[in-house]
């Protein structure tokens, strides 16, 4: 992958994974990394859940609530990198890393979109508000940054990575 400037992109290491007939990669990475390289389309989200669930639930101290909401921000994580592709023609798979270490997991999803300022995305109103109605979509990186315990995203104009960190038992 090639992201933009300042952004480094995730290294594929370690040995060659089975790869389907529909494009999807999975494979076990240097230091215990599962790696998952997907086609840019939302039929793939589920797998992707699937995957980052299952390699977080390896983990015996991660809490099942945990796995859910990694779940939920890897899915908007995706969602956007898919939605970020198609909307300047780019066909490239989507890669997703998930790397569990002891009490916490590591998940980065890479692009190839045209990049956007994480800084200009409003955080979002409280849900108990007449405000939020206002909101029905763009509420993936809020919700990343509500629900991981780190949510670093690297952006340029060729190409994103979200980084997502989540405890065990949560913040």
């Amino acid at each position: 992958m090639r992201p933009g400037p300042g952004v480094h992109p995730l290294r594929v290491g370690g040995r060659r994974g089975p790869r389907t007939g529909n494009g999807v990669t999975l494979r076990r990475a240097r230091g215990g990394a599962v790696e998952l390289v997907v086609p840019a389309r939302a039929e793939y989200l589920q797998l992707v859940r699937a995957i980052v669930g299952a390699t977080a639930g390896l983990e015996s101290s991660m809490d099942p609530g945990r796995v859910a909401d990694l779940r939920l921000i890897v899915s908007e994580a995706v969602s956007n990198a898919i939605k970020a592709q198609a909307s300047v023609g780019v066909v490239d798979p989507i890669l997703v890393r998930c790397e569990p270490s002891g009490d916490r997991i590591v998940v980065e999803v890479a692009d190839h979109g045209p990049g956007f300022d994480a800084g200009s995305v409003p955080d979002l109103p409280p849900v108990e508000t007449a405000e939020r109605l206002d909101y029905e979509s763009g509420l993936g990186v809020s919700l990343m940054r509500r629900l991981a315990d780190e949510a670093v995203v690297e952006s340029g104009p060729s190409g994103t990575v979200v980084r997502l960190t989540l405890g065990s038992r949560g913040r």
